[in-house]
């Protein structure tokens, strides 16, 4: 089956349950699981500290997308309204050109090590590097399962940093965690060499811990926009005017980068990955040279747009609540990804598509107008109104354009009496 599902917003939810479930070839206890409280009680008591039940959000299935060849739904978790339907609609314009194109650099992740109390901190460094291939052996005893799959320790860094007590040496261990998102593993190793390196040093070693900005672990996409397809020249200079204004401007630039999040964030909870990982590495790369956009966009010689995206994917596909939460596991098999690779791939696309629906948007009839039907319906339900009274009301209150709930609560007492 392919991604593009015409009218996939008009179904009942058990129609669009129905068909995401022919697609992902889901059971019918893997479909009961996303209907109802996907995370058992007991489980979740379990995951962390001083449960007392759990918390629902919404599940959405971003459509259309197809990238590197594949066509994909995307289980997207959010609660912001029209953040699916955005990805979604810029996924179907995007295919228009072949959809989106990807690359990936791998996944290895930094782990650091502190030393201090150093009196001759850049003769300790040359120590550390000169015996790197003692230090590497030393972190892959730690895990010879991730070794056997081609993964491990690969390298070693070291570097002087000048600190408020000084001077010290850090020492990063390149591990490639393969289809983890890594932490543990990293950490561990982290822990193991420690002695080694006081050793060598004669320093003092206090953090050994992962690092989540991963600059050896990106993920890339790419995808044109026909002119025509997403509205015409104006369209495209409108995009241009508000990627060059997040360019030079990083006020304008964290509203830029949030809204590239709203879709990888909404992912990464939906596979059961640390969303706030993803964050942290998103906005400290983009910060590593003065904070500007993940994205670029430019124009080429047919005055179509080309956009592209660049960051730092910190997921995986096993370990951690992705092989603990069932839902979760739901939710990777309707993404139907096989790899840490593969996910993070589709993670850069989902991003640059929501990033270029917000632009969209703000260059045509704004962010508001596309918010404001579905904010309205959120607006009618806090009211109190029910089943029906829900569209009659929303329609009201976006016909008026007085979206505010003292509004909604007039017009359900006046709906009521009549």
């Amino acid at each position: 089956m392919e991604s593009r599902i015409p009218g996939f917003y008009k179904m009942s939810v058990t129609e669009r349950l129905e068909k995401v479930a022919e697609f992902a070839n889901l059971s019918e206890e893997e479909k009961k699981m996303v209907s109802s409280k996907g995370l058992p009680i007991e489980i979740a008591d379990r995951m962390i500290e001083n449960v007392i039940g759990t918390f629902e959000l919404p599940l959405g299935i971003a459509t259309n997308f197809l990238i590197d060849g594949k066509d994909y739904l995307i289980p997207m978790v959010i609660e912001e309204p029209s953040v699916v339907a955005a990805a979604s609609n810029a996924a179907k314009m995007a295919r228009e050109s072949g959809g989106f194109f990807t690359d990936y650099t791998g996944s290895i992740m930094i782990g650091q090590i502190q030393v201090v109390k150093l009196k001759n901190p850049y003769a300790a460094k040359f120590e550390v590097l000169k015996n790197k291939d003692e230090i590497i052996k030393k972190a892959n005893e730690c895990d010879p399962i991730l070794l056997k799959l081609g993964g491990g320790c690969k390298s070693l860094e070291a570097r002087v940093i000048d600190t408020l007590l000084g001077k010290m040496l850090i020492i990063h261990l390149l591990v490639d965690v393969k289809d983890a998102m890594g932490a543990n593993a990293v950490n561990t190793m982290c822990e193991a060499v420690a002695p080694t390196i006081e050793k060598l040093t004669g320093g003092k070693v206090y953090l050994r811990i992962l690092s989540n900005l991963a600059v050896y672990r990106l993920a890339r996409a790419k995808a044109v926009f026909k002119k025509d397809v997403i509205g015409g020249e104006e369209v495209v200079e409108g995009i241009m005017q508000a990627y060059a204004f997040a360019l030079a401007d990083p006020y304008r630039c964290a509203t830029h980068n949030k809204g590239i999040m709203n879709g990888i964030s909404a992912l990464m909870i939906a596979t059961g990955n640390d969303f706030r990982a993803a964050e942290a590495a998103a906005h400290s790369y983009a910060a590593l040279f003065g904070y500007k956009p993940l994205t670029t966009y430019e124009v080429d010689k047919e005055g179509n747009l080309v956009g592209t995206i660049e960051l730092p994917i910190v997921a995986g596909v096993v370990g951690g609540a992705t092989n603990v939460n069932p839902l979760a596991k739901v939710c990777l098999k309707i993404l139907g990804v096989r790899s840490s690779e593969e996910l993070a791939r589709v993670a850069a696309a989902l991003g640059l598509a929501q990033n270029f629906a917000a632009l969209r948007a703000l260059a045509t009839e704004g962010i508001q107008r596309g918010h404001m039907e579905l904010h309205a319906r959120n607006v009618a339900i806090a009211a109190g109104a029910k089943g029906e009274e829900v569209d009659k009301i929303v329609e009201a209150m976006v016909r008026e354009r007085k979206i505010r709930i003292d509004y909604a609560r007039e017009l359900l007492e006046t709906l009521r009496k009549t």
